[in-house]
């Protein structure tokens, strides 16, 4: 079992930063690729970024370039760095491990997940 605990969202302007953490406890982390996602206001859950046990990132092509995905196994914690805010970045934003490998992007891949933490984009 893993336990996933997001953090650090909140309200802020377009353009603006926000830094996500997700805590994991009750298995070892360091093992395990992790991933991001996010479930807007009316759309379906869709895939923000993943990172492999050995650092290798993935990312969705809307969060490209201003996102970055990493992790410290010595705190079990992995992070997600926002930058260049939107509104169309507005969700609840959800950490998983990842457990399958057909497809990073598919939440089938995953089965322990967090509670979600509220990221709220104004323009």
């Amino acid at each position: 079992q893993m336990q996933l605990v997001e953090s650090g969202g909140g309200l802020v302007q377009a353009g603006g930063s926000l830094r996500l953490s997700c805590a994991a406890s009750g298995s070892t982390f360091s093992r395990y690729s992790m991933g991001w996602f996010r479930h807007p206001p009316g759309k379906e859950r869709e895939f923000v970024a993943s990172i492999t046990s050995n650092g290798t990132t993935y990312y969705a092509d809307s969060v490209k370039g201003r996102f970055t995905i990493s992790r410290d196994n010595a705190k079990n914690t992995m992070y997600l760095q926002m930058n260049v805010l939107i509104p169309e970045d507005t969700a609840v934003y959800y950490c998983a491990r990842r457990v399958r490998f057909r497809s990073a992007t598919s939440s089938n891949d995953y089965d322990y997940w967090g509670q979600g933490t509220q990221v709220t984009v104004s323009s």
